[in-house]
């Protein structure tokens, strides 16, 4: 189940990576239309991924940190990720010397999480070559809505479709953002925000210390 998990997340990460691409090459205005036009271009990012990623692999991470970078919300999914330690109850009750600290900690956590994340599950987006996806469209009218949940089946070698669930928001300019995965039933963001709180403990609540192991604790998850 779990590497049914990570391999349907690696491919979330190859749909965004195309979904970058779509919202900068037309003028779709959904969550829907953007994830639609992830599926017609995935292809495509597989094909030329495929030629050189064997040899360079550090260029095939650059290049997608340089498509997926702008569709995902790595700051807001850190502070989820981080929970009560990052909460706005908490930033108040500090003094200004301890937000300041705070505020660097979601800094640092935020870009730990940025390349952590694009890392581990890049390297599983090349084995889903050849994948049908279908999005499925909303039953009622949402134009009006500020978070959207998006529905996607992903077919591969097994005879029942993975399901994705991409919570998606809109930015305060107005654009979609990546909030969270949903994959299975199984929801990313609680899974992280408990293995942070777990590290917090087993830490003393350092988080400096947390943050700086998290890679190790997000490969061992």
């Amino acid at each position: 189940m779990l590497f049914r998990i990570q391999r349907a997340w690696a491919v979330s990460f190859l749909l965004l990576v195309s979904g970058a691409w779509a919202q900068q090459s037309t003028d779709e205005s959904t969550a829907y239309a953007v994830v639609q036009n992830t599926t017609v271009a995935v292809m495509d990012v597989v094909a030329a991924a495929d030629e050189y990623v064997d040899a360079d692999p550090e260029r095939y991470y650059q290049a997608v940190h340089g498509v997926l970078d702008p569709v995902i919300d790595y700051r807001g999914f850190a502070r989820s990720v981080m929970g009560p330690y990052a909460s706005s109850d908490r930033y108040r009750s500090l003094d200004t010397a301890g937000r300041a600290q705070l505020r660097e900690q979601l800094d640092r956590f935020t870009e730990v999480m940025r390349v952590s994340l694009v890392r581990t599950y890049s390297k599983g987006l090349l084995a889903f070559g050849g994948s049908r996806i279908e999005v499925v469209q909303p039953v009622s009218d949402v134009s009006g809505e500020s978070q959207v949940s998006v529905r996607q089946l992903i077919y591969n070698e097994n005879p029942d479709p993975y399901v994705m669930m991409y919570q998606m928001g809109r930015s305060k300019a107005g654009s979609w953002k990546l909030r969270n995965v949903i994959i299975e039933s199984v929801n990313l963001g609680e899974i992280y925000r408990n293995q942070f709180q777990a590290a917090a403990r087993k830490h003393e609540g350092d988080l400096d210390s947390v943050i700086d192991n998290w890679i190790a604790v997000a490969v061992e998850a």
